[in-house]
C-alpha cells in the first residue's frame, strides 16, 4: 500500500514538474521584458503617486546590493530594435513630470549609487512653477547621468485635444523647449497618464522621438517590439495592486523587477 502511494506521489510530482517547466519555458520565459520602473514624486505628502525618500533609498540600495544592471532607456530601445537579449537582472529607471523633489531627494541617491535615469519634463512648468524643477537644476542633472525626455508642455491628456496645431505643439514644442536648455537631445516622449491614439503616436514619430513610454496601455500588452508603446511599472509607497507598502512588505517591489509583472495586469485601451 505504501509503495503504491509513493509511486502515485512520484508520478504526480513528475507530471506537475513537467507542466510547470513547460509553462515557464514555452509560455512565460518568451514573454520576459526588461522592467521600466516609473516614479513621480519623492516626499512625505499623502500622495498616492509619491515615494518617501527613505523608501527610495532602500529600493536603490536593494538594486545595488543585488547587482542589478541599470541601463538607460536609450540602451533598452536600441536593444529592442536590434533584438538584443538583456540579462534578467536588467532595469530601467524613469521619473515623470519633473517635480522639484526629483532634485532634492532622488538625484542625490541616484548619484550615490551611480545609477542613470530618464526624467520626463512637463516643459511649460519648468522654471515657472515652484513645485517643479528649474532649468539650472535640469542642466546640472543632465551633466551627471540623468537624461531628459518630454512629457508635453502642460501635462494635458493628449486624446482629448481636437485642435491638431495644439496637439502638435504639445508634442513637438516640449522637445524644442528642453533642447534649448540642455546640450543633449530630448529623444524620448512620455504620454501623460499613458493615454495616446494612433494619431498621437504618429505625431510623436514625426517630431523625431526615438520612442515613447506609456503605462499598461496599448493594443497588445504582450507586444514587446513597439518602442512607441513601452509599458512601465509604477512604484509608489502604497501599491494599489496589493494595498500594502512596498517596503514594509517588499514582495511587491521584487515582483515588479521580475520582467513578468505586466503580463498579469489587465491592459487598458490606448485612449
Amino acid at each position: 500500500m505504501r509503495n503504491k502511494i509513493l509511486k502515485t506521489f512520484i508520478k504526480t510530482t513528475i507530471v506537475v514538474a513537467v507542466i510547470l517547466a513547460s509553462f515557464y519555458f514555452f509560455w512565460l520565459s518568451p514573454r520576459y521584458t526588461v522592467p521600466i520602473l516609473t516614479y513621480h514624486g519623492f516626499g512625505y505628502e499623502n500622495d498616492l503617486l509619491s515615494v518617501s525618500p527613505e523608501n527610495f533609498e532602500k529600493q536603490m540600495r536593494y538594486l545595488s546590493d543585488k547587482r542589478y544592471n541599470i541601463i538607460s532607456l536609450d540602451k533598452l530601445v536600441e536593444g529592442i530594435i536590434s533584438k538584443r537579449k538583456f540579462p534578467r537582472n536588467t532595469v530601467v529607471l524613469t521619473i515623470d513630470d519633473g517635480l522639484k523633489d526629483n532634485f532634492t531627494y532622488a538625484y542625490p541617491v541616484l548619484k550615490k549609487y551611480g545609477f542613470n535615469a530618464t526624467i520626463f519634463l512637463v516643459s511649460g512648468f519648468i522654471g515657472t512653477n515652484k513645485r517643479y524643477l528649474n532649468w539650472e537644476e535640469v542642466v546640472e542633472m543632465s551633466k551627471n547621468n540623468i537624461s531628459f525626455g518630454a512629457h508635453t508642455k502642460s501635462h494635458v491628456y493628449l486624446p482629448s485635444i481636437t485642435d491638431k496645431d495644439v496637439l502638435w505643439e504639445e508634442i513637438s514644442g516640449s522637445k524644442k523647449t528642453i533642447e534649448t536648455h540642455i546640450v543633449s537631445p530630448s529623444i524620448y516622449f512620455c504620454y501623460p497618464t499613458g493615454g495616446f491614439t494612433e494619431e498621437v503616436l504618429m505625431l510623436v514619430k514625426k517630431a523625431g522621438y526615438k520612442g515613447a513610454c506609456s503605462t499598461n496601455r496599448g493594443s497588445d500588452l504582450l507586444n514587446k517590439s513597439n518602442v512607441y508603446e513601452l509599458k512601465r511599472i509604477s512604484i509608489r509607497n502604497i501599491d494599489p495592486d496589493y494595498s500594502f507598502s512596498n517596503i514594509s512588505d517588499p514582495v511587491s517591489f521584487r515582483a515588479k523587477l521580475t520582467g513578468y509583472y505586466n503580463i498579469f495586469k489587465k491592459a487598458k485601451k490606448g485612449h
